[in-house]
């Protein structure tokens, strides 16, 4: 599951026993754990957790990547964009979740109908984006930016409750 595109369809969730669970907030923690010390920590051998990994993975549950820093690559300018959409709102979604500034896009219900996550190199190319990119996109109404000052927390570790 990539988050640039569309993300699958939501469906039941899978049950997860107390080990994927386990196995799960391990990985959170650090996700190059080795797969031996994982077995350790949950009373697994090292194979057994690699195919319950594996499934995890197949079946999107998780999925493990590196979390960059934006600043420390070159990306100074983040910010919330809430849009407001005349008509049908899975196209613009859809529109949205195609370009590569925007990292997240979900469709919501309250003052506004949809909100993305973009990251740019500077002001100018914030502005180039939301000035010809995203308020071009039919069906957008309204898009506030909400530009990003200081960054207090991000987390990714919010277990399997």
């Amino acid at each position: 599951m990539n988050r640039k595109n569309s993300a699958p369809e939501r469906q039941a969730a899978p049950l997860l026993d107390d080990t994927a669970k386990q196995i799960i907030e391990q990985l959170q923690q650090d996700g190059r754990m080795p797969y031996s010390t994982i077995g350790k920590i949950v009373g697994l051998s090292e194979a057994a957790v690699r195919q319950r990994v594996q499934r995890l993975s197949d079946t999107g549950v998780i999925q493990i990547v590196a979390v960059t820093d934006p600043m420390q690559v070159g990306l100074f300018r983040q910010a919330m964009i809430a849009i407001s959409v005349d008509g049908p709102l899975e196209p613009v979604a859809d529109a949205l979740a195609e370009m590569d500034e925007i990292d997240y896009v979900v469709v919501c219900a309250g003052r506004f109908d949809i909100l993305c996550e973009v990251i740019c190199t500077d002001d100018a190319s914030l502005l180039e984006l939301i000035s010809t990119r995203i308020r071009t996109i039919k069906g957008v109404r309204n898009a506030e930016t909400l530009v990003y000052l200081k960054l207090r927390k991000q987390s990714y570790q919010w277990g399997t409750r």
